[in-house]
């Protein structure tokens, strides 16, 4: 079925194909907000599946998604859940919220980052995008564990989905920074440095995650296209695109750049999510609802990187998974 996807297909064309697939899952995805990625691949997943958990740490704009979502579609079951990826307090607190529900979870989506940020250290000590893009993911995976192993069946592997980006693969990103990881530092942080080295890290769970489960998880990281988001409108990402020649003066898209629309950007996340091709490809990385794991940069294809980045995040959570 992957095979007749392409850079065009939308998120709602995946489900579509796939609703036997996602018939009765209960599926959790985080950053939802309105005219997102996230939102985008909720609102489609909700016509199909039994639950869709939407998080965000902003609870107006939580129930201003969940509310979009039920109007256009009222029999939608949706659970909005409050967290902050950026603090751990939090995670736990979410995790447990989500722990006592009597629904096991078969899709963990984590779709939620920030992206250019200044340097700013998160109340556990992280620089914020590694607080938010790969700590708190990594916590809340942890702590979910068991609620997706009770999905699991002799016909179905519970999957974890990382949105990850090509911009893993950029320029001056040729290596993993472990100690910007363990040792903030204010003088060797850039702002596309710490977005490139926190996608690096999705790509580099998706692959140890499955690795590790030995079969029990299926984990996928992916790249959702070149997309004209609310984030291009922030100052600091403004510059940055500028500079690289995606925006013009005006901060509009360059068109010779390949740009996708919301719902073909949300496409990948819904067909690592379901697409049942994939099954016997746990650790790859997408990108138009396909393998394309010749995509992954080096560093990112290491697994001394992925065990390496593993351990040290146990470490800094403390704490260690058990499948």
């Amino acid at each position: 079925m992957s095979q007749e996807f392409s850079f065009t297909t939308t998120a709602e064309e995946v489900a579509a194909a796939f609703a036997g697939e996602i018939k009765g899952k209960n599926v959790l995805i985080t950053g939802t907000s309105l005219n997102g990625l996230g939102f985008e691949a909720a609102r489609v997943i909700a016509h199909y599946a039994n639950l869709v958990i939407i998080t965000g740490y902003d609870e107006g704009r939580l129930k201003l998604s969940a509310d979009v979502i039920k109007k256009a579609n009222p029999t939608a079951n949706i659970y909005p859940l409050s967290i902050d990826l950026a603090s751990l307090a939090s995670v736990r607190q979410a995790a447990d919220e989500v722990n006592k529900l009597k629904e096991p979870l078969h899709v963990l989506i984590h779709n939620a980052a920030i992206a250019f940020v200044d340097f700013k250290l998160s109340e556990d000590g992280f620089e914020s995008h590694y607080a938010t893009n790969h700590v708190g993911p990594f916590l809340l995976t942890k702590l979910l564990v068991p609620k997706l192993l009770a999905s699991a069946s002799p016909d179905y592997t519970p999957r974890v989905v990382f949105v990850s980006s090509a911009a893993h693969a950029l320029p001056g990103g040729h290596d993993v920074d472990f100690a910007a990881f363990t040792n903030p530092d204010p003088t060797h942080y850039s702002r596309s440095g710490g977005y490139r080295q926190t996608k690096s890290a999705n790509v580099l769970m998706g692959f140890e995650l499955s690795k590790r489960s030995k079969g029990k998880l299926n984990a996928f990281s992916l790249h959702p296209g070149l997309i004209y988001t609310k984030g291009f409108d922030k100052d600091y990402a403004l510059v940055h695109f500028q500079n690289a020649g995606i925006l013009d003066e005006n901060g509009k898209p360059v068109t010779s750049h390949a740009w996708k629309t919301i719902p073909q950007g949300a496409a990948t996340t819904v067909a690592a999510a379901f697409d049942p091709s994939l099954n016997d490809k746990a650790g790859s990385y997408l990108a138009d609802c396909q393998a394309a794991n010749d995509q992954i940069a080096p560093h990112c294809a290491d697994p001394g990187n992925a065990e390496k980045l593993w351990n040290i995040t146990e470490k800094l959570i403390g704490e260690s998974f058990s499948f």
